[in-house]
């Protein structure tokens, strides 16, 4: 099993960067498929981005995020990122980091085994 713990929201203008953090304890990332997702108010929860569990393979991302933001993973820090670069305001929505979903282009919140608590992301414009 694995705790999860997001950190790096905030409010940013447009145009702004952010730094997430997802933090691990009780198992270690490269033991998991990881990823982020998001959810906006009134909307369902939806993909951003998934790293694999080891490097040289491919990471993929939503084509709302693709070229802005990156996905990265610290094996000894046990930390995932997320940076996001040219912030726009409908990317505000609340950001959850997750662990152990399917290795796949466009994985499902269903699918997902363990989620942090998620941290707030405020565009302006």
């Amino acid at each position: 099993q694995v705790q999860l713990v997001e950190s790096g929201g905030g409010l940013v203008q447009a145009g702004g960067s952010l730094r997430l953090s997802c933090a691990a304890s009780g198992r270690t990332v490269s033991s998991y498929v990881m990823g982020w997702f998001r959810q906006a108010p009134g909307k369902e929860r939806e993909f951003v981005a998934v790293i694999p569990w080891s490097d040289g393979n491919p990471i993929y991302y939503a084509d709302s995020v693709k070229g802005r933001f990156t996905i990265s993973r610290d094996s000894a820090k046990n930390t995932v990122y997320l940076q996001m670069n040219s912030l726009k305001p409908e990317d505000t929505a609340v950001y959850y980091c997750a662990a152990d979903l399917p290795y796949i282009a466009t994985p499902l919140p269903r699918n997902v085994k363990y989620w942090g608590q998620g941290t707030q992301v405020t565009v302006s414009s």
